[in-house]
């Protein structure tokens, strides 16, 4: 009958990865936190909303000689009362980038734990980080499409009253950002690597 040694990690990298655990585990409660600060402020009295504007000549910087030209994009703009509509669709544009890098903080600490004890290869991490990479594209694509949506529906608000804002604000501007795409498919690589990491292993214990 033979018997293998249970792999183990030594103590500076288990001391390294508890920092790295600890450390995801601050980050997550920081993004809840920005969250619950977001849904204050916009859900609160006389809400202050960046809004993109058609642009501007900046012309305090017009005297320097060393800059050619400066403009402004966009503006902090503080309303008295938004439609119910978009304050929902402006928490999401927050709230679902923040539900992303939650996902992506409670999988490192869950890895950094298993690592600890010397088992990544569980067949619920590739799961579980399939799910981070599907959070972490809907977050970063649907948040920014969500954002563009609520401004042009509060343009299209306001313009209903005061026709002139078209001339100032976009009807509807998104600059998407493709960054969250390519880090869902390198995420869902990882997930297929312990995909077949966990069935490597269980194949391996089955020859011992």
């Amino acid at each position: 009958m033979s018997t293998t040694a249970r792999p183990h990690v030594s103590r500076g990298e288990g001391f390294a990865l508890g920092l790295i655990a600890t450390g995801a585990v601050s980050v997550a409660v920081a993004a809840l936190v920005a969250v619950v600060r977001a849904a204050l402020a916009i859900f609160g009295s006389d809400p202050t909303i960046r809004m993109p504007v058609t642009g501007g000549e900046v012309t305090a910087l017009a005297g320097v000689p060393e800059i050619a030209a400066a403009t402004y994009a966009s503006a902090e703009v503080t309303f008295t009362s938004l439609p119910a509509g978009v304050r929902w669709m402006l928490l999401l544009e927050q709230a679902l980038p923040a539900l992303a890098t939650i996902g992506v903080c409670i999988v490192a600490w869950w890895l950094g734990v298993s690592l600890m004890r010397a088992r990544p290869f569980r067949p619920a991490m590739s799961n579980a980080i399939g799910v981070v990479a599907c959070l972490v594209l809907a977050g970063g694509v649907f948040g920014q499409l969500l954002g563009g949506f609520s401004r042009a529906m509060l343009v299209d608000d306001l313009a209903a009253t005061s026709p002139e804002v078209t001339d100032v604000f976009w009807t509807f501007l998104v600059e998407l950002d493709l960054a969250p795409v390519g880090w869902s498919f390198a995420l869902a690589l990882v997930a297929a690597s312990f995909a077949i990491g966990a069935r490597l292993q269980r194949e391996t214990e089955g020859l011992v």
